[in-house]
């Protein structure tokens, strides 16, 4: 078992260092034209994001602002391709603890606007969309609703999740960028075994409060 490990070992070595080899002899095969278009290309390309970043920006990306009306909430969502947005309540302690991680999501991913709207002043929306069970986070894709997180039950069922949980599972909902594993949960060692993925997909209209979570409200 040792030396078939140490072979598999040894053969990962000699794909990376050939890849290596093959990059280096690339460059060295470029003249001084081949190189002045690389980084005219590579210069392009970087004014090309800190032209987006400054949209973005521009448009109230990197926090988490809030919503005063429903209808704002379907304008955020005609003018962002990708919109986080938090039902929340203010005497629901568990949307703070939400809050907290939204916040420091939405500085890492400018891709995405996030915003938060108290279920309060939504009666309309809150029942278009049949959410009962609060927090819950809306992901639009597209000006469409293509996903849903309610309450904790996605991320551990507990209070003590991390940011990574939640980045991770607004990854699989495809509403930011993201880089890391989709298939493995950040916190799934805290547990003892790995959650089962089972929203990869699109999920229903219908949103129904979870029995497991009876410190969430429902406001109906």
């Amino acid at each position: 078992m040792e030396g078939i490990i140490e072979n598999q070992v040894l053969q990962a070595a000699k794909a990376v260092e050939e890849q290596l080899d093959a990059e280096i002899n690339r460059l060295d095969k470029m003249d001084d034209d081949d190189l002045e278009k690389l980084r005219e290309r590579r210069m392009q390309a970087m004014k090309k994001s800190q032209a987006q970043r400054q949209e973005w920006m521009a448009k109230g990306h990197g926090v988490l602002g809030e919503i005063p009306s429903e209808k704002d909430f379907f304008d955020e969502c005609k003018e962002n391709k990708l919109v986080v947005c938090h039902f929340y309540k203010n005497t629901t302690f568990r949307c703070k603890i939400l809050d907290s991680h939204l916040e420091t999501l939405s500085r890492k991913h400018l891709e995405t606007k996030f915003i938060k709207l108290d279920v309060e002043k939504a009666p309309f929306l809150t029942q278009r969309l049949r959410i009962k069970v609060i927090p819950t986070l809306a992901l639009v894709i597209d000006g469409k609703t293509k996903d849903y997180i309610v309450g904790f039950t996605d991320l551990g069922n507990c209070d003590d999740f991390s940011t990574d949980m939640l980045e991770w599972r607004l990854g699989c909902g495809q509403v930011i960028n993201y880089s890391g594993d989709l298939m493995n949960p950040p916190d799934s060692t805290k547990t003892g075994s790995k959650k089962p993925i089972t929203f990869l997909g699109k999920q229903k209209k219908t949103i129904r409060g979870g029995d497991d979570d009876s410190d969430d409200s429902d406001f109906e």
